[in-house]
């Protein structure tokens, strides 16, 4: 097997995991709470990456951490996971996973909007258009079709979703300058977030024990969505050599997600989720494009 063939191998296997996601978080918050299960899979995933450090033999790059590097790390873990993840699991606990799931797709858009102040870059041509594209499908997908009348079913869950992606972007666009290793920063961030996220679920929720589907899905998640897609994509990344050409195959994953969540969590599948998200695709494949205009130029 050739390095390109691998790089799709783990990428497609990466986007199998995130497909899931949806459905797993939808049915483990029937057993227990956001807090919960962001507390609880958090630990899981703080536990793979150390794993992942372990066997890549990266352990090193946790010695001699100074002061600055605890205080970063911990301003990323507030962001991600804690504030991230609490937010996007209240939205899947409050809308059907078929609308969290494709309005958090909508994060890329926004990195592009947050770009401007923050990292002094433009919006031009078609990124306009594809801002167009993919805040109209939200709308569709919020209204569930009825956009003249603007009633949303739960306007909370939705401005939820809609932040998710707000601190994700922001998550990415301060990882600009991160020059730590991958792994190794983000297990940092896990490790500082845990006090935090547990002295939050202490005192919303108190102590108690999760019930067994609960921690179970809690485990599920930390492992595949949190540690392990995670590391997957940057292996996939590593061995290509076409990012665009992996970065194309993230497009497979909101259809595949709406699948699992027809089989496995049992909603109907909305036609204006399906027009909403071809909406969002279209807009992401009209950014793509225009970024790779930019990169020719």
């Amino acid at each position: 097997m050739n390095k390109q063939t691998k790089a799709y191998a783990y990428a497609l296997t990466t986007i199998a995991f995130w497909s899931t996601i949806a459905s797993a978080s939808k049915i483990t918050l029937r057993y227990i709470n956001p807090a919960q299960l962001v507390f609880y899979s958090s630990i899981v995933s703080t536990l793979v990456l150390f794993l992942v450090l372990l066997i890549q033999k990266k352990l090193d790059k946790l010695k001699g951490l100074k002061a600055k590097d605890w205080a970063m790390s911990t301003g990323f873990g507030l962001l991600n996971p804690f504030a991230y993840y609490l937010v996007l699991f209240k939205a899947y606990d409050l809308l059907p996973a078929q609308q969290a799931q494709v309005i958090n797709y909508t994060w890329a858009i926004t990195l592009s909007l947050l770009s401007i102040p923050f990292l002094g870059q433009k919006v031009q041509g078609k990124q306009w258009l594809a801002i167009a594209f993919s805040y109209s499908g939200v709308l569709v997908i919020a209204t569930k079709g009825n956009i003249f009348s603007m009633q949303f079913d739960n306007p909370y869950g939705v401005g939820l979703a809609l932040l998710s992606t707000l601190l994700w972007a922001l998550y990415w666009i301060f990882n600009t300058k991160d020059t730590r290793d991958p792994v190794a920063g983000l297990f940092l961030n896990f490790l500082c977030a845990l006090p935090f996220i547990g002295l939050y679920l202490f005192f919303t929720q108190g102590t108690m024990l999760l019930p067994a589907y609960g921690m179970a899905g809690a485990c599920y998640i930390g492992i595949f969505e949190m540690g392990l897609a995670f590391v997957l994509w940057l292996m996939a990344l590593k061995l290509t050599h076409s990012a665009a050409k992996i970065a194309n195959l993230i497009f497979i994953a909101p259809f595949g997600s709406l699948i699992f969540i027809y089989f496995l969590v049992g909603e109907q599948i909305f036609i204006s989720t399906l027009v909403g998200l071809v909406l969002v695709i279209a807009g992401l494949l009209i950014q793509s494009s225009q970024r790779k205009t930019a990169h020719q130029d």
